[in-house]
Parts: structure tokens; C-alpha cells; sequence
């Protein structure tokens, strides 16, 4: 006789894991969070190997996914420990499975579903109940895609539950306050600032740092502020006095950021400190995003990876830009300036992570469990707010039902956070001044 209580979720015997994307501290502090809750419960939990490298080319005949080659079954030993460990324990890629799905009807296409028919038959063959997906906002599209296409299978088809933590540092998530990895590599990058600041304080330099920020400035200006850079300018600081109009073909005209007007802004700079405040030193602070505004001729020619994104790291903006100043400073004043440009954002990726995203991190990995089990829910992303209460998100709050594409949260000009950049970033050396920007006007 089968004396067993019954337990929540269950439903959810076996779990897939997969982690997606680029790499940030704390995501072995998610990784364990999660399997450690599965297998306290007597559930067997599976991390694939690479995101969804695998999955995505799964075959019943000649590509069957096989443990320790192709994923690893967890177990306890596995993961004691590891929470504050550099690194993925299960590695990750930007395999994009949805990569021709670009509207809705897509998904009713046999051609352009082939690549996600194969995650999910490769998740049916390993009978897997229910995936987390860990990543950034290209891999839950990729989980929403998933959920979409089970949508449209037979009532009678197995069905694998999806829930997804959102993972970036650069914190530009709708849904959450702050991404896991975010603090860490703020914390990493600043501390590189100010090294370069002492630099060129015994120099009489200046150094054009180029962060990591593809879409949105909050990396850029967590680490302007935490590294007490001189400026910082990010894709939301970009208006009218940076850009020049450019046509398209059809009769538009877009806006492309003007790279002389953004040197024209740094030199402004420079010689604000120098005539005012007898300053010959700096830091700039630019986010890796602008080179994506930069015109046609520029980015056009340029490799693209697996979910579209243009290779930023090849334009190395900030050596760019540190040019175009030197010479622009020396046009204006007749002398020479040291102008460098630096790119930070890598070595900040697999950095040790901070004590806050390890809590996060936690918090959000014991919340994909209880999503699951406690709250058997489907489609939602794991979320906190306040002082890590955990909440959950529906997919159809952040997808958009038509392009299928998540939106992006930008720094809103004028908030509080965009006013503390922009109030600190000269009174670095000279804290009785007014900051540029300062003003409500602005």
C-alpha cells in the first residue's frame, strides 16, 4: 500500500536547467539555489551543457543527448559549496533556437519552428517537466517561444512548464529592480576607473573608458558613479546636440550619433577643468550601446551574432572616440592632450561575485522551485522586489504579443538616478560646484 503524502507540484518530478547568454557572477549561486530546492524535494534536476547549443540540434537518431557529454544529472555533492563560485557550473552560449521567428504567424510555420521543435522533443525524450531558463532578454524571448509552441500542439502533447530568471549585468530588465551580477561588475569595473583616474592624474591625461551597456546606461552609470568618473554618456543621454540626420532608404531619416559632436562634449569638458578648476586629468565614462547609433557606413559591415546584435567590441568605441577628442582639443587649444580609450565589461563577467548578487542570486534560484512547485505556474519570470520578496512576472507582461520581442527599461532622463549621475560626476574634485545636467530644465 502507498502510504506517500501527497506532495505540491507533483506534477514536476524532473527539471531542466539551462543558462543562456553572457556570463555574470552569481549565476552558480542561482544554479544551486534552484537544484538544491529540487533535490531537498526528491526531484531529479538536469543542467544542459552550453544553452541551448545542444537542444537546439537534438535528433532522435543521430543526435541524442547523452549525460555528461551532452548535460550532467545533479547531485548534492554537486553543488555544495558553490554560490560564491567563479563562473557557470553548466556553461552557457548564444544558440538562438527561435532565430527565424520574427512575428506571431511564425510560429505556424513547420520551416521556421524546426530548431525549437527540437528543444522540445529533446525535453519530451528526457522527460523533463518543467525547464528554467536562465538568461537576459534574448533567452526569455527563446522561453516564450517555447511556451508559444507548446500553445500550438495537440491538447493531448506533453507539456513542459517554463519559467525564466532574468540575467544581465547590465540591469536593463523590465519586471525586476536589479539583475543578478549587476553589483559585481559595477564594483569591478569602478575599481578599474579609479586606478585609471590616478593614471592619468600623474599623467595630465585622460582616459575614455568604454563600458559594457548594450542597450541601456545603467552599467555605464553605476560605474561613472561608484568609480567617480568625470562624465558619463549613455544611449538615454543622446539627443538632438549629439546626432546628425542620416537617410534611409524609403525617404526616413534617422538619428546618428555624430562622433565629432560627442568629442566636441568631452573637450568641452576637459577644458572646463582645466580654465576652472586648474584640473588637467579625467575619466569619461561611454556606453558600449552608443557605437550601435554610430552611422550605417560604420556598424553595417559588421559580423552580427546568433540573436542579431552587431560584434560592439569590434569598433572599440572608446579608443575611437579618444582620437577624434585628441585631435579636436588640439584644433581648439593649440597644444596636445594624452587621450586613451579603454573597454571594460569582460573582465567583469566571471568576477567573484558580490555578497548582494549571491542573496539575489539565491532568492531567485529558490524562486524558480517555488514557482514551479509551491505556485505551479507556467510562463513567468522570477522576480523580487523590496528586500528580496520574491513575485512572478507573466511572459505577456513583458513579451510583446505581436513582434514577440521583450522590451528594454532604460534610465528615464530626469529620474533620481539619472539626476545622481549627472550631480556627481564634476563634483568629483570640486563638491561646492553645480554639476552640468543638474538643472530641472535638463
Amino acid at each position: 500500500m502507498n502510504t506517500r503524502r501527497p506532495r505540491k507540484g507533483d506534477n514536476i518530478e524532473r527539471v531542466g536547467m539551462v543558462f543562456a547568454g553572457g556570463p555574470a557572477p552569481a549565476a552558480n549561486a542561482v544554479i544551486s539555489a534552484a537544484a538544491t530546492s529540487f533535490l531537498g524535494d526528491h526531484r531529479q534536476v538536469i543542467g544542459f551543457f552550453h544553452g541551448y547549443s545542444n537542444l537546439q540540434n537534438y535528433h532522435p537518431v543521430t543526435h541524442r543527448l547523452l549525460p555528461d557529454k551532452h548535460y550532467r544529472v545533479f547531485q548534492e555533492q554537486d553543488l555544495s559549496g558553490i554560490r560564491n563560485t567563479r563562473g557557470i557550473l553548466i556553461g552557457t552560449a548564444r544558440a538562438n533556437p527561435g532565430k527565424k521567428l520574427q512575428r506571431a504567424s511564425d510560429l505556424d510555420d513547420p520551416e521556421k519552428v524546426v530548431q525549437l521543435k527540437n528543444v522540445y522533443s529533446a525535453l519530451v525524450d528526457l522527460e523533463i517537466d518543467a525547464l528554467i531558463s536562465i538568461g537576459g532578454d534574448d533567452t526569455l524571448k527563446t522561453a516564450n517561444f517555447l511556451v508559444e509552441y507548446q500553445r500550438r500542439l495537440p491538447e493531448n502533447a506533453r507539456r513542459v512548464k517554463v519559467v525564466h530568471v532574468p540575467k544581465t549585468i547590465d540591469n536593463d530588465y523590465r519586471g525586476i529592480d536589479f539583475t543578478f551580477g549587476f553589483f559585481t561588475a559595477v564594483d569591478v569595473m569602478a575599481k578599474e576607473i579609479q586606478n585609471l583616474r590616478e593614471d592619468a592624474k600623474a599623467t595630465s591625461g585622460y582616459f575614455i573608458i568604454e563600458s559594457m551597456g548594450r542597450k541601456a546606461g545603467w552599467l555605464s552609470y553605476g560605474v561613472a558613479i561608484a568609480g567617480e568618473a568625470n562624465l558619463v554618456i549613455a544611449v538615454e543621454d543622446v539627443d538632438d546636440t549629439l546626432t546628425v540626420d542620416e537617410p534611409e532608404d524609403g525617404g526616413d531619416v534617422r538619428k546618428a550619433l555624430d562622433i565629432n559632436k560627442l568629442a566636441d562634449r568631452i573637450v568641452n569638458l576637459i577644458l572646463l577643468r582645466e580654465e576652472k578648476y586648474n584640473k588637467f586629468y579625467g575619466t569619461v565614462v561611454l556606453a558600449e550601446g552608443l557605437a550601435e547609433l554610430l552611422p550605417h557606413r560604420v556598424i553595417d559591415t559588421l559580423p552580427r551574432d546568433e540573436h542579431g546584435h552587431i560584434g560592439l567590441g569590434r569598433i572599440d568605441l572608446g579608443k575611437l572616440v579618444a582620437e577624434v577628442v585628441a585631435k579636436r582639443y588640439e584644433a581648439r587649444t593649440g597644444r596636445k592632450k594624452k587621450t586613451a580609450g579603454v573597454q571594460l565589461g569582460y573582465e567583469s563577467r566571471c568576477a567573484p561575485p558580490h555578497a548582494f548578487d549571491v542573496m539575489l542570486g539565491s532568492q531567485l534560484g529558490i524562486g524558480a522551485y517555488r514557482a514551479l512547485v509551491e505556485e505551479g505556474l507556467d510562463a513567468h519570470m522570477v522576480s523580487t522586489e523590496g528586500q528580496l520578496e520574491l513575485r512572478y512576472v507573466p511572459f505577456e507582461e513583458l513579451v510583446n504579443p505581436e513582434t514577440l520581442k521583450t522590451e528594454i527599461r532604460f534610465i528615464q532622463r530626469g529620474s533620481d538616478f539619472h539626476r545622481l549621475a549627472r550631480f556627481l560626476e564634476t563634483r568629483t574634485d570640486h563638491p561646492m560646484d553645480w554639476a552640468p545636467g543638474w538643472r530641472e530644465e535638463d
